[in-house]
């Protein structure tokens, strides 16, 4: 069975519309399209927290190599 086809997506849409009519349908539409939206958005959110994680550590990571650096320096 090969990938769905332009008569064959017709028909569907086509069905679709018979069961739940076009004021249904809009709001089936509208309502799947802010729920795309809101899993993108909380998708970026998280991606960007973990990044603001990583920089805090990094600069932490950092902050402690050069106080390591510097107590070395001192006891030489």
């Amino acid at each position: 069975m090969g990938p769905i086809g332009f008569k064959e997506l017709v028909v569907i849409l086509i069905v679709v519309l018979l069961i739940f009519g076009a004021k249904k349908l809009k709001t089936i539409g509208s309502d799947l399209g802010s729920a795309v939206r809101g899993f993108k958005k909380s998708m970026n959110d998280g991606d960007q927290e973990e990044s603001v994680k990583q920089l805090k550590a990094d600069a932490e990571f950092s902050e402690s190599a050069k106080s390591n650096a510097e107590k070395s320096e001192h006891k030489a």
